[in-house]
Formats: C-alpha cells, structure tokens, sequence
C-alpha cells in the first residue's frame, strides 16, 4: 500500500515534464490521478508545447501504475473549461485531496510575452486553485495543494525582456497566492505550499531558445552560471512533492520549499 492510496490529485501541465513527473509518482503512491494540458500552442512562446501525443503518453505510464486516470485537455486560462475537465474527475473517483498546479510556460526573451506569461503562470494558477479547493471543501476530508514556482519566485532573476520579467513577476506571485490560501484553507485541514526548482531537466529547458537565454543570464551574472542550476530531474522535483502532500508532511503549510541545490540561498 502505498501513502497516498485511496487518494485522487488534480495535476495540472500533466503531458509532459514536471506534470508527468508528479502524475506517474502519485499514481505509483496509490493515488488516482485528474490530469489536464493545454496540448497546443501559444504564440508566444518559442519552444514547441505539449501535444495530445503527449497527453496520451502520460495516461498510459499512469495506467502502467495500476492506478486510474481521467485526462482532458483544457486551458487554465479558461476557468469554465477547468471546472468542466476537473468535474469529470471528481465525478468519476467521487473525491479530490490534491492539487499539483503546475502548468506553467517560459516566454523568457519574448517582448510581447508578458500578458501570456502572467495569464498562464499566475492567473492560471489562481483559476486551478479556486476550481479546485471547491470539491476539497465541500468533502470535509483535507487535504494539500502544491503551486510550482521557481527560484525566480524568490530572487530577481530575469533579463529584459518582458517575457522574462513577467515570468519572475508570475512566480514571486504564487508565493502571495500561496500565503493566502494557507491561511484561509487552514482550518479546513487543507495545507498549501509552493515549491521552487532550480533548473529541471524538461522540455521547457532542454530547447535550444531556453539553452541560449540561460547562457545569456549567465554572462549578465558575471560567469555565476544559471546552467549550473540544471541538475536536478523532473522525478526529483516529484519525489518531493509526493512526500509534501502525503501525511510525512501533514505538519507543513504556508512554507516557500526551495528544490534548487541550494542556488537560493547562495544568491
């Protein structure tokens, strides 16, 4: 048996990367699994997005599991759309105890990019959480809800770009949003935390675009190399998290967890 059977999460950007990740973890810990992706792509940003494909890769890895799975594509920014893929899985499972917000895209030298980034990063966010908490409070059982941030939601890193400055804006405003969900789901059982990787070893980073604009952080930071940061797995980021939202860590809620071989603290 394993800490989380018998509960079902809410993952969000679940085709690929750190939503696979967390989705093919919380399914191997026993919990059923709510998945959504966009599955197309914005404008904006320059790195191909997840696709149906992918989608579809992640609903069998879940199902390798022995765990079931309810996945749809739906954009976050779409709140009704949100609500209306979350339901089927509520429906479906009858309860909802965890919520991964995870989707999340990386524009960062784009010019144009800061409305997209804040829609997605930030209020996406916003729109998975308030869907999400709805089925949570109304069952009474608790529960725990992760945002995923950055280490650029704890320190200035950004280039120019609007793009990049709307990303660390989005970021720094999960751990606001974050702050206040803990306290007022507090008395309800229900912990919220953000985490804060460093570099993550996905698709959102393993482009050439996202290569070349790290390599030009580095050289604005005098040699102290951002690439140094992309260490870590996307499995490592999701082993993390399963610990956090299983009962080891029923004591933990408002809290900033950085995952980042400790590249925060020595800014």
């Amino acid at each position: 048996m394993g800490s989380l059977t018998g509960k079902v999460a809410f993952i969000t950007g679940a085709a690929r990367g750190q939503g696979r990740a967390h989705a093919v973890k919380l399914a191997s810990e026993g919990a059923d699994i709510i998945a959504v992706d966009l599955c197309d792509q914005i404008a904006s940003v320059p790195y191909p997005m997840a696709t149906p494909d992918d989608l579809a890769a992640t609903v069998k890895l879940v199902e390798d599991t022995g765990a079931r799975i309810v996945a749809n594509q739906a954009d976050v920014r779409d709140r009704a759309a949100l609500k209306t893929a979350l339901k089927q899985g509520v429906d479906e499972f009858g309860r909802l105890d965890i919520i991964i917000a995870n989707a999340g895209i990386a524009p960062m030298a784009g010019e144009d990019a800061w409305q997209d980034v804040i829609d997605v990063n930030l209020t996406g966010v916003y729109h998975t959480v308030d869907v999400g908490m709805r089925p949570m409070i109304k069952a009474g059982n608790g529960g725990a809800i992760v945002l995923t941030s950055s280490v650029a939601g704890l320190v200035g890193l950004a280039a120019p770009q609007a793009g990049s400055i709307g990303y660390a804006a989005a970021k720094h405003g999960l751990v606001g949003l974050m702050r206040v969900y803990a306290n007022l789901l507090g008395s309800l059982n229900i912990r919220v935390n953000s985490i804060h990787p460093g570099g993550v070893r996905t698709p959102m980073v393993e482009n050439e675009f996202t290569r070349t604009w790290l390599e030009a952080m580095a050289n604005n930071e005098g040699g102290a190399s951002s690439i140094q940061m992309e260490t870590v797995e996307a499995e490592d980021i999701a082993n993390t998290v399963a610990w956090l939202v299983s009962d080891a860590g029923r004591h933990i809620s408002g809290v900033t967890l950085p995952i980042d071989d400790g590249y925060v603290n020595r800014r």
